[in-house]
C-alpha cells in the first residue's frame, strides 16, 4: 500500500501530515501516488481539505506563467472506467481577467465520443477554493487544443452539462475536487496534481 493511501486509512485524517507528506515527494512520485487514491480515499481527503489550505487561481496556474500556455494537471477520479485524465488550464490572454479556461484532456476516444468538457474556472465565493464551472465554456482555445463544443452536444450532455466541480486546496501541488450539479453534491471526486514549476 502506498504511503499517500496509508495517510488516508486512518479513521481520523491528519490533512497537515498528508500535506507534508507530498511536499516531500518528486513531481514524479507524488503524481503516481495520487493516482493510487480510491473513492474512499477521496472522500476522505476532500472532506478533510476544508479549510485547510485556501487556494487561488496563482496555485492553479502562477501567476508570471505565459498567457495561453497550457499547465497540466493530472488526475484520478472516482469512475469506473477512464479514471486517469488530466485538467488542462490556462491563463487568458485578456488583461485583468480572474479566470482561467480549461478542458479535460481524457485521450482521444473519450474526447472524441463524449467531448473535451470545457470549463472556466474562477475563485468560490472567497472560501479559498477554486470552481471549475461546466456552465460556461472559453471564447477561444490555444491552437494545440481540441475545438470548444458546448458541454450539451455529445455524450457530454450526461456527464459535464450543467455541472460544478470545487476543488480544495491539499499541498503545493494537489487539489481534491468533488462534483456537483443544481448546486447538489455528486458521488464523483477526483484528485489533482502538477508538477513543478520550471
Amino acid at each position: 500500500m502506498a504511503r499517500l493511501q496509508e495517510l488516508l486509512s486512518e479513521d481520523t485524517t491528519d490533512i497537515a501530515a498528508v500535506e507534508v507528506y507530498l511536499d516531500s515527494l518528486n513531481s514524479e512520485r507524488r503524481i503516481s501516488e495520487i493516482r493510487t487514491l480510491g473513492r474512499r480515499h477521496q472522500v476522505r481527503l476532500f472532506d478533510a481539505a476544508r479549510g485547510h489550505k485556501p487556494i487561488s487561481l496563482n496555485d492553479i496556474v502562477g501567476a508570471t506563467h505565459p498567457p495561453m500556455e497550457e499547465v497540466v494537471h493530472y488526475g484520478k477520479n472516482t469512475l469506473p472506467a477512464f479514471s486517469r485524465f488530466a485538467k488542462v488550464f490556462v491563463r487568458p490572454d485578456t488583461p485583468g481577467s480572474d479566470e482561467l479556461w480549461g478542458y479535460n484532456r481524457s485521450g482521444s476516444f473519450v474526447e472524441t465520443v463524449v467531448g473535451p468538457g470545457y470549463f472556466v474556472a474562477y475563485p468560490y465565493e472567497n472560501e479559498g477554493e477554486v470552481l471549475v464551472d461546466y456552465l460556461r465554456v472559453p471564447p477561444k482555445r490555444p491552437a494545440e487544443w481540441p475545438e470548444i463544443l458546448p458541454n450539451s452536444s455529445r455524450l457530454s450532455a450526461f456527464v459535464y452539462n450543467g455541472t460544478q466541480d470545487v476543488l480544495r486546496g491539499v499541498s503545493k501541488h494537489v487539489t481534491i475536487g468533488r462534483a456537483f450539479k443544481g448546486g447538489k453534491p455528486l458521488s464523483a471526486w477526483f484528485v489533482l496534481c502538477h508538477e513543478d514549476d520550471s
